[in-house]
């Protein structure tokens, strides 16, 4: 356990952010697989805009890594592309 008030405040502040950035990355995670089990493509188009600006947030956070967001983007392009 800590033993310093600054310790312990870091560690109450820790514990908000890693909820703050969970919640956030569970959501963005959702919306993808929601994306690439779509099977029409007006409705995967209507998304992907959505999804990507999540995903370009998480990266600007660094809650998620640059190319990671990248890598994702590129694969949810290629699956609306397939659709059509």
């Amino acid at each position: 356990m800590a033993n310093h008030k600054s310790s312990i405040k870091r560690i109450r502040q820790s514990e908000k952010k890693q909820g703050h950035n969970k919640y956030f990355a569970k959501t963005t995670r959702n919306a993808i697989k929601k994306l690439k089990s779509t099977t029409e493509q007006k409705e995967a188009s209507e998304l992907l805009p959505s999804v990507t600006a999540m995903v370009d947030k998480l990266a600007k956070k660094n809650i998620i890594h640059k190319n990671k967001a990248t890598h994702l983007k590129s694969q949810m392009t290629k699956h609306v592309n397939a659709l059509a």
